[in-house]
């Protein structure tokens, strides 16, 4: 039986490192190549962004992998019928079972660590990376295409001459509730300072409009804005799927201690506006504002509990991959990879992904507990063991 062990978990790890080999640089080229197209990054950047992209390369790839895997070794072990072999000696096929089901443990064990690791440095370093081009992204993309745009301005110009824009025309949103601030300059310059964490835009023979308020600036000015916000992701960090595992209960505590103070600043107005005989401050319109925050709060606090469940069930997913695939595999008994793949892969596709994106829809707005997100879970390995049993039996 030790034998047997060996031989099947050799089979597995062979198989299993070099599909994963291929899956993952296959997620890195997407993922390295999904960021340099929406940040606009050149060959440099994209060299430097490659150690940042693997932790969540690897977090995709390996359930797939593994799934393939089983399928790959028990597919073919069962065509050439060493599974009948096994049992016509009178050894119990679960020698041959628990190396993938040692395997698919560890594996999970190792995608929850990643799925935390890209949180904590993977996200961090990419953001990183961007945040310390950002002056030669700007000037790459103004060269070539005339503009450059982020979440908090704009850049517009005629064209570039070294570290000079032509007449460019500068625009600067803070927020949806104020006017653009426009600036038309004569030339203006681009400065980062990665240490400071700051653009500097020196514009000359400047222009202004904000709103109906128009002017002139002669000489020299200087606008200062954030590298975060001169990145089109912008600072990140504050959602809970950016919070790394050691901080989620800790937000969660400052999140439902934000929510206590928020009703009683709410019952305080309410009850001073009633003692004032203000009753129209109290309809249902003038009330949204802080209705509207207060629902926000609570939406976070549903989110901040369900997101440990959602990392640990979704990295346990290759657990639940290898109970529901190993089995079928031998069940069909087919040498053909991919047949037994897309096969054994229709009950995570119809069945546990449509069950893991309902219930965390449904926990992130509190309608069911954020335990929920294990349902899938729960299915899957339920019905490994219906399909373990049958091969077992027959």
């Amino acid at each position: 039986m030790k034998i047997m062990t060996r031989y099947v978990l050799s089979e597995l790890l062979q198989t299993f490192l070099v599909t994963l080999l291929g899956m993952t640089l296959f997620m890195i080229i997407v993922g390295v190549m999904r960021e340099a197209y929406s940040q606009g990054l050149g060959m440099k950047q994209v060299l430097l962004l490659l150690p940042y992209v693997l932790p969540e390369a690897l977090r995709f790839s390996i359930p797939g992998t593994v799934l393939l895997t089983a399928c790959t070794v028990y597919g073919r072990m069962a065509s050439n019928n060493e599974v009948i072999a096994l049992k016509a000696a009178g050894i119990s096929p679960w020698v041959i079972f628990w190396p993938v089901l040692a395997l698919g443990t560890s594996l999970s064990l190792l995608t929850v660590w990643l799925n935390d690791l890209t949180v904590t440095w993977g996200k961090a370093g990419i953001r990183q990376v961007v945040i310390e081009s950002v002056e030669e992204i700007a000037y790459s993309k103004l060269t070539q295409q005339r503009s450059f745009s982020t979440k908090g301005f704009s850049i517009n110009v005629q064209r570039v001459d070294g570290h000079r824009l032509i007449n460019p025309t500068l625009t600067f949103q803070s927020n949806l509730d104020s006017p653009a601030y426009t600036i038309t300059a004569a030339e203006a310059e681009l400065h980062a300072d990665p240490a400071a964490n700051t653009l500097a835009i020196i514009c000359r023979d400047s222009e202004y409009e904000m709103g109906t308020t128009k002017g002139r600036i002669p000489g020299e000015i200087q606008r200062i804005v954030s590298l975060s916000e001169s990145t089109r992701k912008g600072g990140g960090g504050g959602s809970p799927a950016d919070l790394p595992m050691s901080e989620i209960d800790t937000a969660h505590e400052q999140a439902v201690l934000g929510l206590k103070q928020q009703r009683t600043r709410m019952a305080a107005v309410a009850g001073l506006l009633m003692i004032q005989g203000d009753l129209g401050a109290l309809t249902e319109a003038a009330w949204q504002p802080l209705q509207e925050e207060l629902k926000n709060s609570k939406n976070r606090i549903y989110r901040l509990e369900m997101e440990p469940h959602r990392r640990w069930s979704t990295g346990f997913s290759c657990l639940c991959f290898v109970c529901v695939g190993s089995p079928l595999a031998v069940m069909m008994r087919k040498s053909d990879i991919l047949t037994s793949f897309f096969i054994c892969f229709m009950p995570v596709l119809l069945l546990y992904y449509p069950l893991l994106i309902f219930s965390i829809d449904q926990a992130k707005s509190g309608r069911i507990p954020g335990e929920t997100v294990w349902v899938g879970n729960v299915i899957m390995l339920a019905v490994g063991w219906v399909l373990y049993k049958k091969v077992r039996r027959y």
